[in-house]
């Protein structure tokens, strides 16, 4: 990992120069929805820097994690530079993230618990890195290919049951193909097959718990009561496991609870406009405490990166949606975090900037 040279604009002979280099103890806190993709984005960059790493995996989801600890040792890594700890948040995550020999904390998870590890970390102001909850607008324009438009806006909203923190769940979409975009959605919605996660039939799994599903449909209820309208689904899927229906919501207005709040299920809502403002559009889009992620779904390339540009959030993808690659900056504007995961920046997490300079005689 480099660091730079600079020249000197002070009187006399310098040579000047930076190094990157380790932050030292790293506690990690990684999520539930995908635990071995989220422990690879935290492991490979803290470990390329040169850190060493408590790394503490959800309290649902262990398993992968402990099973990797075991690769390490069979690996030969040194004693000491990867340890597994596992336990609920409140306890073991409360302790790493207010730990005096953490020298940074880095999570991944909701908005609420990035708060409380953000007060904790101020005992002895580490580092902390948040990647946390979204509520991405999926914004399709009147120009659109609409068969592309609605097989992404579906992807976007219904991947992984929906618990995704880059989930679209906020769908604008232009008056004129509204309707047909909303049918072509609920129909694909109806067709997905749910099913257990080891079937290779299976389009959509269960979420994870009981308690989640619980939290969904309560805020499914929320929306019906709100005066939103059910397109399709619309509560728990059948009696055994945790399904929720793949449900789309119209008739949505900003104030409601399915709007506002991050459902984390596989839930749509949305609304028409009828606007070419894009200044309105993306103030809608942004009216929103979170700002992780959003898609436009667009033919007209000026267009796009005129909207991109007045987007308030860490990505935005167009005619795509949940598109990561390890090349690119990932993270949040707003309530949706601080600093970025992979491409270079993801280094930058794990280490200090030292400056050396030297006078020459």
């Amino acid at each position: 990992i480099n660091g730079e040279t600079m020249t000197v604009n002070a009187p006399g002979d310098w040579h000047a120069y930076t190094r990157r280099e380790p932050v030292g103890v790293v506690g990690q806190i990684i999520p539930w929805n995908f635990p071995l993709s989220m422990l690879a984005w935290k492991v490979g960059p803290a470990l390329a820097a040169g850190c060493t790493i408590v790394l503490k995996p959800a309290e649902q989801t262990p398993l992968g994690a402990l099973y990797f600890g075991k690769l390490v040792q069979e690996a030969g890594f040194p004693e000491g530079v990867v340890n597994i700890l596992t336990g609920f948040g409140e306890t073991v995550g409360a302790a790493m993230a207010a730990h005096p020999d953490i020298d940074k904390v880095a999570f991944t998870g909701s908005t609420e618990v990035g708060r409380l590890i953000a007060r904790a970390a101020t005992g002895n102001l580490k580092k902390v890195s948040l990647e946390l909850g979204g509520k991405a607008p999926t914004i399709v324009l009147g120009d659109a290919d609409i068969d592309m438009a609605v097989a992404g806006a579906s992807s976007a909203a219904f991947f992984n049951a929906g618990q995704s923190c880059g989930a679209g769940t906020r769908f604008f979409v232009h008056k004129k193909i509204y309707d047909k975009v909303m049918s072509g959605i609920a129909a694909r919605a109806e067709k997905l097959k749910l099913g257990a996660g080891l079937d290779p039939a299976t389009e959509l799994g269960p979420v994870v718990s009981q308690q989640q599903m619980e939290r969904i449909t309560r805020l499914i209820s929320e929306g019906r009561s709100d005066g939103a309208e059910i397109v399709t689904g619309g509560g728990r899927a059948g009696d055994v496991g945790y399904f929720v229906k793949p449900t789309v919501i119209s008739r949505t207005r900003p104030d409601m609870s399915v709007i506002r709040e991050e459902i984390f299920g596989p839930v749509a809502c949305a609304m028409p406009f009828d606007d070419e403002d894009l200044d309105k559009l993306a103030k809608d889009a942004n009216d929103t405490e979170y700002g992780l992620a959003a898609s436009i779904w667009t033919n007209n390339l000026g267009t796009a990166h005129r909207l991109a540009a007045k987007i308030k959030s860490g990505t935005v993808w167009v005619n795509c949606h949940n598109f990561n690659d390890v090349t690119m900056p990932f993270g949040g504007f707003k309530q949706s975090g601080w600093g970025r995961e992979l491409g270079e920046q993801a280094l930058q997490l794990y280490t200090e900037t030292k400056t050396v300079a030297i006078r020459l005689p």
